[in-house]
């Protein structure tokens, strides 16, 4: 398998999702919590290993190491980690075409080790590419997910838009209606 350099902002999302599995994300709920769940997420983002014992122990420790990496958006720090998660697996080759990079990975790589290649694609390609300071953490005030903004314009909010940003909707809209009924007025 390779990982092309060029595809960041999917490697950046991978990397998004990864750390959003985290129980601290779901009010203590763990999102991969056993081998099944992290078979499901190797497909979902079409990572053709599959996992072995052993895996989900390493991909917990990975998830926290890319969450750390990137709650703490400096760029020195982006750099040196993201440079450390590439090279756990493979090294830089040219692909069949001249103009394009890529890892390679060497054969019999472990799920852990390609989604480390991949969160650490992800991050290299948008410090370079985007910035430092599309790292971000969640703007939902109840949330803890952190997230790399890969959108054009960078003004992505919420780690997952369509839990989160719609979380904070329903919030306003309540907040809204309830500011607007008569004083003394009750819902039945």
């Amino acid at each position: 398998m390779q990982v092309a350099l060029d595809d960041y902002a999917w490697a950046a999302g991978v990397a998004t999702d990864l750390v959003n599995t985290a129980p601290e994300v779901w009010r203590g709920e763990d999102k991969l919590p056993d081998l099944a769940s992290l078979a499901a997420f190797a497909e979902l983002h079409s990572i053709p290993v599959a996992p072995r014992t052993g895996d989900l122990r390493a991909v917990h420790r990975l998830r926290a190491t890319v969450r750390d990496l990137i709650g703490h958006p400096d760029p020195a720090h982006l750099i040196d980690g993201a440079s450390a998660l590439t090279a756990r697996a493979g090294a830089v080759t040219l692909v069949d075409d001249p103009t394009r990079w890529a890892v390679s990975l060497r054969p019999g790589t472990s799920v852990p080790d390609v989604l480390s290649v991949i969160c650490g694609v992800g991050a290299l390609g948008v410090v370079h590419t985007l910035g430092a300071e599309r790292f971000r953490a969640c703007s939902a005030p109840t949330c803890r997910g952190t997230f790399i903004d890969t959108t054009r314009p960078g003004r992505r909010r919420y780690c997952m838009p369509a839990l989160c940003g719609n979380r904070v909707n329903v919030a306003n809209h309540r907040a809204r209606k309830t500011s607007a009924q008569p004083p003394g007025f009750h819902n039945a």
